[in-house]
């Protein structure tokens, strides 16, 4: 009897940096919180974005973001990011400095498409995002989940905005 798939998986390291810091929401996404490390990544900015609450990150001289690297993604766990992170963003490999040592990694992660934005502005607060959005975020994070299971399945920014106008208690507006 034959086992099915015995087959070896890809597994990547992917550099987060927005609402994907939050557990919460990667194991609503994912069914699992993936073993992760504090990294920073050189030469890029954090952006808000005007209208969203999520950010947005753009190579920018000098500068530098932290976040997090996810280790040992699956190539189906990676297939529902790319999903989850939709067209505006290109998925790049990058290089990653880990904060607990001098290793670096390359990793993927997504960098938002269009360089010349105008509705990028300023820095993006993890922080604050934890207090005033994520527990709309993991809500509608799990309304996307549920539409991925869906034939006609819609792309995150049509179930982000959505679910936003189903009249949550909180606009996403910042």
């Amino acid at each position: 009897m034959a086992l099915a798939s015995s087959a070896p998986q890809n597994l990547h390291a992917v550099f987060v940096y927005g609402s994907l810091l939050a557990d919460e929401v990667v194991a609503v996404l994912l069914n699992r919180v993936p073993q992760s490390s504090a990294a920073v990544l050189h030469n890029f900015h954090r952006f808000s974005i005007k209208g969203r609450v999520y950010p947005a990150i753009l190579p920018v001289e000098n500068k530098k973001v932290t976040g997090r690297v996810l280790l040992g993604v699956t190539d189906p766990e990676l297939n529902i990011l790319d999903t989850f992170e939709d067209d505006e963003y290109d998925r790049r490999t990058v290089e990653v400095s880990l904060m607990d040592g001098p290793e670096k990694l390359q990793a993927k992660t997504y960098v938002w498409g269009n360089s010349n934005d105008t509705n990028l502005y300023g820095d993006w607060d993890f922080e604050q995002w934890k207090g005033v959005h994520m527990e709309d975020f993991v809500k509608m994070t799990m309304s996307f989940v549920e539409e991925l299971e869906l034939p006609e399945s819609k792309p995150r920014v049509a179930t982000y905005e959505t679910f936003f106008q189903q009249g949550s208690d909180n606009p996403p507006m910042s």
